[in-house]
């Protein structure tokens, strides 16, 4: 019987504790570790006092009761705001300027008080006061991003702040969506630089025997099914029987890049950001040349497709520690990529001859393979290992250099 009548009392409990807990819900969000400390010693001071008599613990609680009270009418009402954020540019390149806007109207039929805006920029945030409104005031900031490094920066979302002066109470309304930013890496133009490895204007031409392509390689027998408009007439008709072209088949050049995104090939940041760069550098070229590039990394591809897509990818990836060391990429490639022309290992100071050997072996045979190692301060260099060469660059702007050199062989 008492459980039967239990059941009642507590549904009717609860239906009248939800709409309390609904309304202080904000207000309990809001409490800092400040607020909840003065909670409790507001409470204790109200108990100990009521209990002893105790007229000074009396007067602390009435004191810390009016301030938390006090704070609450701070944090308290409807954020009526209008906040747009406007980034100028959502790709830039490392050292560039990036500035975004913040804009705060009131579009409210009375005054809104002063409050604060924060905006998150990266793992840090920006406060920006906004003062008293009046209706239809409008209150714009210009900010800066920092740029220093390669990466994506995600500004916002936008946060409205409301916080008592003590800082017992802190409430805060996400008031927009958050941007990102792009920060490129630097790369350098291979103009004129890569003749012979990435300009192939027939393709390459490859032992497979085709009935049609542009690379003429001997006469046949007509058999039924064969293209007539490869016949060739004049042998034809001097020995009597249907003979028909014979081709070779070319291969468009195509160049895979293996970016190496493994910590312990690399004896620091600038040896990995140098090696983003040449890879930025190769693949952005083979692009505009109208050459199919594929840029693969230790846990995956990048998207190759055009300029834009291949810079944004590039400006994500990240050292990391893996298990996919460059000898497994190469595999990957050799099975994937493979109408590949051209090779290009890109790795940092960590990554020894024999690891690019072992990388270049699981190639095949006729594909160009070329190792870049990327040195920040060493002096540029060619040296071979087995067939691979490889060149050392110890700054971005030797690229070029080292690319003549290697095409004029």
């Amino acid at each position: 019987m008492a459980s039967r009548l239990g059941k009642p009392v507590r549904g009717a409990l609860a239906r009248v504790v939800a709409p309390v807990r609904r309304a202080a819900a904000p207000v309990a969000a809001a409490v800092s570790p400040y607020g909840w400390a003065a909670v409790v010693a507001a409470a204790a001071c109200w108990v100990v006092g009521l209990r002893l008599t105790w007229v000074e613990l009396l007067v602390l609680a009435v004191l810390l009761t009016v301030t938390l009270l006090a704070a609450v009418g701070f944090v308290l009402g409807r954020f009526r705001y209008t906040v747009h954020l406007d980034l100028a540019q959502h790709r830039v390149t490392v050292g560039d300027r990036a500035v975004g806007r913040l804009e705060v109207g009131n579009d409210s039929p009375r005054a809104l008080l002063p409050s604060v805006m924060e905006v998150p920029v990266g793992v840090g945030a920006a406060a920006f006061p906004v003062p008293r409104l009046r209706r239809g005031a409008r209150h714009e900031e210009i900010f800066t991003i920092p740029t220093r490094r390669r990466s994506v920066i995600t500004v916002g979302p936008v946060r409205s702040v409301r916080a008592d002066p003590l800082g017992l109470l802190r409430r805060e309304v996400r008031l927009t969506d958050a941007e990102e930013l792009y920060v490129h890496p630097v790369v350098k133009s291979l103009a004129g630089s890569s003749t012979g490895f990435l300009k192939d204007l027939e393709g390459r031409v490859t032992q497979d025997i085709s009935n049609s392509d542009v690379s003429f390689h001997a006469l046949r027998d007509y058999v039924p099914g064969d293209d007539r408009r490869h016949i060739h007439w004049k042998t034809t008709a001097r020995t009597g029987q249907l003979m028909v072209r014979q081709f070779e088949e070319t291969r468009r050049s195509h160049l895979a890049v293996l970016l190496s995104t493994r910590a312990e090939d690399y004896t620091s940041d600038e040896e990995f950001e140098l090696a983003v760069s040449v890879c930025g550098s190769l693949g952005l070229q083979a692009i505009k040349e109208d050459r199919g590039v594929t840029v693969l990394v230790n846990d995956g591809s990048l998207r190759g497709g055009n300029r834009t897509r291949l810079l944004d990818d590039l400006a994500r990836i990240e050292l990391q520690p893996s298990r996919t060391r460059l000898v497994d990429i190469a595999r990957v490639a050799g099975t994937t990529v493979t109408d590949a022309s051209v090779v290009a290992l890109v790795v940092g100071n960590g990554v020894n001859a024999a690891d690019l050997r072992a990388a270049s072996a699981r190639l095949p045979q006729d594909v160009h393979v070329m190792a870049l190692q990327c040195v920040p301060g060493a002096a540029m260099s060619r040296h071979t290992v087995a067939e691979l060469t490889v060149l050392t660059l110890g700054s971005l702007g030797e690229l070029p250099l080292a690319m003549r050199r290697l095409s004029d062989g």
